[in-house]
């Protein structure tokens, strides 16, 4: 029977008192919990009310359904597909995390191995690891000698080498340690050895558990929705007050047209039949004044961009981290993976007389010989045919290192002694070829001191002179401080007694210099994002030194004021001293998880939008609460559970993509909304002067529902379709608080709106425009002009949105679905001239007529050629 582990009877007692091993999952959102969060949008609150009150109206004979029914659907399209987008990713990822969670494990009961699925571990199992395996528990050695992974948990890229606990070992006071040479933490990787470890903490009071639980925070509102909040806001007092106020010029005209004020507002009957229509006018004029194809074209221009984004490697999990991305402040991204190519790479040789190698296939072929033989014959890892299987990351770099390179004849492996922490070299004793020598590898510090000469590029045995060792003790120095890790390869051409190699005698083969590598296009891409206006903050389990130059490299460090600081420095550092600190930050080096959290809380309290990139546990926490999160694809399934996209290939241009689409579509939005509420505001200024002036009925409640709904709707998917343009990327952050709506933004909507209105004026007042048309008792020709050329100027004015600069077509090519959507727009315009009738108030009109409304409709695209150039003017001046 073996010594660890528990019985059965043990197991079930364990089971009973402190429970097993699963975590409480996270909450997850139903289809109808997501939709329920939807309908709480700000448009569409106001859309509910405008519904409501419509549907009071038509019961009671005065309303519209035909319009009803329109707003009704406007609701049911803008909520269902959003959802159903967010809900159909939601889906599939979690059939990913599923799949990436049933994992089982070896452990010891009733004195015999058994595999149970992790969540069945109870406290006191004894756990049994082999290389490859996933810790499954926090727990101490027991017995065995093992390697571990703990990127995941601390971002340190460095292996961790774990012991036997002593008898007298004690868990201790919860304080988390990751290099304690005792502890293994659930999430970990087992790289090399085996072991049995006992489970100490297990399920959510692991530290991994303890992680996963703070992704139940309460998400704070994106910048875009407080965004539409703010214009929710504004929008309903503009609409409640020209509603209010135009039911009041009504009465008034009426009581005006009466001739009697005092008899007017005696006529009881009358009164309120006026009263009722003033008030349909008014709600009617409150619906005009919402755009109801904003929350639609912001589920459809979402939902185009997430298929965008997942042919550039982007997983979007949730419609808001597209939108959030475009308005981040502030990155904090993870090295390894990221920022770094997330394996380990020889990146120089260098001999005894300093020369030094790039790659492995110009090395002399003595030299070349050598190394192959240390790399293949002096590991722990197996190896077939020569090649290397398996091993941990420093011998698969190794692997790579030498690539296809085989030798004609192999030597034999006679002895074999491992790395050990103690010396911190490994050897073998080789033969063949009738040569018997030895091959060492292991820390050059270690045996530097025991070589006496060097191989020379000839294959010459030479000299290795104290002078010579000094040399190259400085230019490992200078290496170091690049982030590279040295290993030095060695022979011995004598056998050797016992385990250790001797003190003197060696000859230096080479020095390898190893790295993990900054990813060229990450460089690239963190230089784009940094002239977008977005901070980036490195955080990293690495010391300093190593962090410094990475970010060295990577260009995030450029100016001497830029700070670097310790997990240990943050931490007595107090919350308004990092406050005023935090904009001059780069790197923090040797993170802790409570330091990631700790700066996107702060940086959120300074009103910054907050991205944050991460692959492990550690980082879930912080991914949860940052505005957007960005998880890695090859990350842990905690770490996407938390984020809101996923970078598929673990690049940081990915990111860089994301924050171009995200910026897209918050232009998009603009552009649409300029479009919306150019029509909306003429359209409720025209209505509002109409009793006035004298016009009655200046556009009717189909003819509105046509502008308001169908129209709408249709540029949505004209404006959706918009390209990602790089000089996204050059424009300024937008800034949390800032309301949507631009002052130039807010300048062309009244300058469109304005012009629109004064069009209408002169279709209904000027003698000479109604001589333009055919004569008719009752206006007909020149009111179905009107209409089509209030449809035109729309038109038109959604080629002066989108773009603004003077030409109309820039990046048209990119987008032909707008000059389809257009197009479509203008013949279904000329149809309804046709079939429209009674229903519409139109008839057909010839060709000069025709040629009219064109010449009006057109004329709105040369007055925002001229405010534009009026605008250009006063931003040079």
């Amino acid at each position: 029977m073996n010594k660890f582990g528990l019985t059965t009877e043990e197991a079930s007692k364990a089971l009973s008192e402190q429970g097993n091993n699963a975590l409480t999952q996270p909450p997850r959102e139903t289809f109808w919990d997501k939709l329920w969060e939807n309908f709480k949008d700000p448009i569409i609150r106001i859309l509910i009310l405008a519904l409501l009150v419509n549907v009071v109206f038509v019961y009671m004979g005065h309303g519209d359904w035909i319009e009803t029914m329109g707003i009704f659907l406007a609701i049911i399209l803008a909520t269902f597909v959003s959802t159903y987008s967010e809900y159909s990713n939601e889906n599939a990822f979690q059939k990913l995390q599923e799949e990436a969670s049933r994992i089982r494990c070896k452990v010891w009961r009733d004195g015999e191995p058994v595999e149970l699925h992790i969540d069945d571990i109870v406290v006191g199992d004894a756990v049994i690891l082999e290389a490859g395996d996933k810790v499954p528990v926090d727990g101490i050695l027991l017995d065995g000698d093992v390697k571990l992974d703990q990127a995941a948990l601390n971002g340190e890229s460095k292996e961790a080498h774990k012991l036997i606990a002593p008898p007298d070992f004690t868990w201790g006071d919860g304080t988390i340690d990751f290099l304690d040479e005792h502890k293994l933490f659930r999430g970990s990787v087992v790289v090399e050895g085996q072991g049995i470890m006992q489970a100490v903490k297990i399920g959510d009071s692991s530290i991994y558990g303890q992680l996963t639980q703070e992704l139940k925070d309460d998400e704070r509102d994106s910048p875009l929705k407080l965004k539409l909040k703010g214009l929710a806001h504004h929008i309903s007092q503009f609409g409640y007050a020209g509603g209010v106020l135009i039911a009041l010029a009504v009465m008034l005209h009426k009581a005006y047209l009466y001739g009697d004020f005092g008899a007017y507002f005696a006529n009881t009957p009358l009164l309120l039949s006026d009263l009722v229509q003033a008030v349909i006018l008014g709600i009617i004029i409150i619906v005009m004044a919402v755009p109801e194809g904003l929350p639609l074209m912001i589920a459809i221009v979402s939902s185009l961009n997430m298929k965008k984004m997942l042919r550039d490697n982007v997983l979007v999990r949730k419609l808001v981290g597209i939108e959030t991305a475009g308005s981040l402040n502030l990155l904090f991204t993870d090295k390894t993976g990221t920022i770094t190519k997330g394996k380990l790479e020889v990146v120089r040789f260098i001999t005894g007389d300093r020369q030094e190698y790039p790659a492995f296939d110009v090395l002399p072929a003595k030299l070349k010989a050598f190394t192959y033989q240390n790399v293949v014959l002096n590991t722990s890892a197996a190896v077939s045919d020569g090649a290397m299987v398996g091993g941990n990351m420093t011998e698969r770099a190794l692997s790579n290192y030498v690539g296809s390179y085989r030798m004609e004849e192999m030597l034999h492996r006679d002895k074999f002694i491992p790395f050990n922490s103690a010396n911190k070299y490994s050897w073998a004793a080789v033969s063949g070829n009738s040569e018997r020598y030895c091959l060492a590898k292991g820390a050059p510090e270690k045996l530097i001191l025991q070589t006496s000469h060097y191989w020379d590029a000839e294959g010459n045995r030479q000299t290795l002179t104290e002078e010579m060792k000094k040399t190259l003790d400085d230019r490992m120095l200078e290496l170091a401080a690049d982030a590279i890790r040295m290993l030095a390869l060695c022979t011995y051409e004598s056998d050797i007694e016992g385990d250790e190699l001797p003190a003197d005698g060696l000859t230096l083969v080479g020095i390898l210099g190893i790295r993990d590598e900054v990813r060229p296009e990450a460089i690239e891409a963190i230089a784009e994002v940094q002239d977008a206006g977005v901070q980036i903050v490195m955080i990293t389990g690495d010391r300093r030194e190593t962090a410094v130059a990475i970010a060295k490299d990577a260009g995030l460090l450029q100016r001497p004021n830029e700070l670097v600081w310790t997990s240990a420095e943050l931490a007595e550092m107090s919350d308004e001293q990092v406050k005023l600190e935090l904009h001059k930050l780069r790197v923090v080096a040797r993170a802790l998880p409570m330091d990631k959290s700790r700066l996107v809380r702060l940086a959120q309290e300074m009103n910054l939008v907050v991205g944050m990139t991460g692959d492990g546990v550690n980082d879930s926490p912080a991914l949860k609460k940052a505005d957007v999160g960005f998880a890695m694809g090859s990350g842990t399934e905690v770490a996407k559970e938390a984020g809101d996209i996923v970078i598929l290939d673990d690049n940081f241009l990915s990111i860089k993509q994301a924050i171009l689409y995200g910026r897209t579509i918050y232009n998009s939005i603009c552009k649409f909304i300029v479009f919306q509420l150019t029509i909306n505001f003429s359209a409720v200024a025209i209505n509002f002067i109409a009793p006035f002036i004298g016009i009655d009925k200046p556009l009717t409640i189909t003819q509105i529902l046509w502008i308001n709904l169908v129209m709408d709707t249709l540029a949505a998917l004209a404006f959706g379709g918009e390209p990602a343009l790089e000089k996204y990327l050059r424009e300024k952050p937008k800034d949390r608080s800032a309301p949507i709506v631009s002052k130039k933004m807010l300048s062309t909507i009244t300058m469109g709106g304005v012009y629109m209105t004064f069009i209408a004026i002169l279709f209904y007042k000027s003698s000479y425009v109604d001589h333009l048309f055919r004569n008719a008792p009752d206006h007909i020709y020149t009111y179905t002009g009107f209409f089509c050329t209030y449809i035109f100027m729309a038109v038109a004015n959604g080629f002066n949105v989108r773009v603004s600069g003077l030409n109309l077509l820039e990046h048209i090519d990119k987008n032909k679905g707008f000059l389809n959507v257009m197009a479509l727009i203008v013949a279904i315009q000329v149809l309804l001239t046709y079939v429209g009738g009674r229903i519409l108030r139109t008839t057909p009109l010839n060709l000069h007529e025709w040629s009219v409304v064109v010449l009006f409709g057109l004329s709105i695209i040369v007055v925002d050629l001229l405010r534009k150039s009026v605008c250009q003017m006063l931003e040079k001046k």
